[in-house]
């Protein structure tokens, strides 16, 4: 029997009469059915959330700090629950998928220690300034398929640290691990603080457009974070947008190859490449470009793809039908023109599942599709470059500007060489790492606003700014 999941909302976990089938994309069978909300659930969950804020908001940080902690704590204590639940969803392996689940609850225990302080503008004898900070309101978190639990607590704990109370909604593609963890902190945060609903895309534009909510946190797709920004537009809702990126990677002729082609490889295949900052672009110096291109294709060759659910496996497949479909069309377009492959290429449609083999392309031109698109699958353009000034320019030459690595010897060349590149974060000989404590946000058409760190925290509030006139009071 297929399990139901339920909605969280005001505090009571509430179905729907219609509810959507989940599909496990390592054999496409049905995992899990959850509730199909429209409107009327929205409406509910709203009001909820907007009937919760006033008592919220007034509550110690101290409190809310306390409320996010045991979020954090309810999170690690049902690591095994909740990350087996994840891999049959999204498919990554398991290994992968007990570290999102254990990130997420450290990424809340970690933000849970920021403060909101007040700052002194002036202070004289004639009159005392000072800016606090206050919170927006009610938000609507929208979140993606490919880490569907650490992006909702991204966004739920500095939501309620900073004060609001939030109406979330998982992507339908892998909404069960969300709505069991919904169900575990039921109780943990005040009935209405937290709300957590599921439906079909058509419920992500009702949130925006909702009169009611006041700021919209947003992860995934550029073409989505437009729309958002559109609707977001008609009552000026705050808005903050992390949105798709296409990161290069600079090797220098100085890396060490041998140590470089695994950690280059992890940094585009983890999660099978479906990750926003994975590496998508990968510029070697033609010095060393045929020996790493040759480590990093024989690494490759090694490399288990299959049910993340199954020991050994260390590339699951891609989430859901439709990325499927557009990374294969990818793959056939560098096939039509032409381009060689150094590894992989082909798939079998005999096989259930929504595999894509692991595939490298040798220095494929600038204007393939399968560069200058972000392809968010298990595929890994290599391209050569001969000098800094070149490969900088071919780096920037993008619309987006999310992240970026360099690869070196020499760390101060690797630092002068990221802070030429026109991205929001830049590694210099590691990838993928992102701190509770630092901003991470794009550049371009990759978003704007910051999640993580102080910055992050600061976007669900609004300043305000209080000035006394210490020698004007009345007798």
């Amino acid at each position: 029997m297929v399990t139901q999941y339920k909605n969280l909302i005001n505090g009571q976990m509430v179905s729907t009469s219609e509810m959507l089938d989940v599909v496990n994309p390592a054999n496409e069978e049905v995992i899990g059915q959850v509730p199909a909300s429209g409107e009327a659930e929205l409406n509910q969950a709203v009001a909820a959330a907007r009937a919760a804020f006033p008592a919220w908001s007034k509550k110690p940080i101290e409190e809310r700090r306390a409320v996010v902690q045991a979020i954090s704590a309810t999170i690690k204590e049902n690591l095994d629950e909740l990350f087996r639940l994840l891999t049959a969803e999204q498919g990554k392996p398991h290994a992968q998928a007990q570290g999102e689940i254990m990130g997420a609850s450290l990424m809340a225990g970690a933000q849970s220690t920021l403060d909101l302080d007040d700052e002194i503008n002036e202070d004289t004898d004639e009159r005392l300034s000072r800016t606090r900070r206050v919170p927006v309101g009610v938000v609507g978190g929208i979140v993606p398929w490919n880490f569907p639990v650490m992006m909702a607590v991204q966004k739920i704990a500095p939501a309620l640290l900073s004060g609001c109370t939030i109406v979330l909604k998982p992507s339908p593609f892998t909404p069960l691990a969300t709505l069991r963890l919904a169900e575990l902190i039921k109780d943990v945060a005040p009935a209405g603080v937290v709300n957590i609903i599921t439906g079909e895309d058509s419920l992500g534009p009702m949130i925006t457009a909702h009169p009611d909510i006041d700021k919209i946190t947003f992860t995934g797709s550029t073409a989505t974070g437009k729309k958002i920004m559109e609707g977001a537009s008609k009552d000026l809702k705050r808005i903050t947008l992390e949105l798709g990126g296409n990161d290069a990677s600079i090797v220098l002729p100085d890396a060490n190859v041998e140590k470089v082609a695994e950690q280059l490889f992890w940094s585009s295949f983890t999660n099978a490449g479906q990750i926003c900052v994975a590496a998508k672009r990968i510029y070697i110096h033609e010095d060393i470009y045929d020996e790493l291109s040759t480590a990093i294709a024989e690494y490759a060759k090694n490399v288990k793809v299959g049910d993340g659910a199954q020991q050994g496996t260390a590339v699951g497949p891609i989430q859901n039908k439709k990325q499927y479909d557009r990374v294969l069309e990818l793959v056939q377009d560098a096939k039509d023109n032409g381009y060689k492959f150094l590894v992989g290429g082909d798939h079998d449609p005999d096989v259930p599942g929504y595999y894509m083999p692991i595939t490298i392309l040798d220095n494929p031109p600038e204007d393939a599709r399968i560069v200058a698109e972000e392809q968010f699958g298990p595929v890994m353009p290599l391209m050569k470059f001969s000098t800094e000034e070149e490969v900088i320019r071919r780096a920037n030459d993008s619309e987006y500007g999310l992240a970026g690595a360099v690869w070196t010897a020499d760390p101060d060349k690797g630092v002068e060489i990221a802070e030429q590149l026109e991205t929001g974060t830049v590694w210099v000989n590691e990838f993928l790492h992102l701190s509770p404590f630092a901003p991470f946000g794009g550049h371009k058409q990759s978003g704007f606003g910051a999640e993580y760190g102080k910055e992050g925290l600061l976007e669900f509030t609004y300043p305000q700014v209080i000035t006394v006139k210490k020698d004007n009071v009345p007798a």
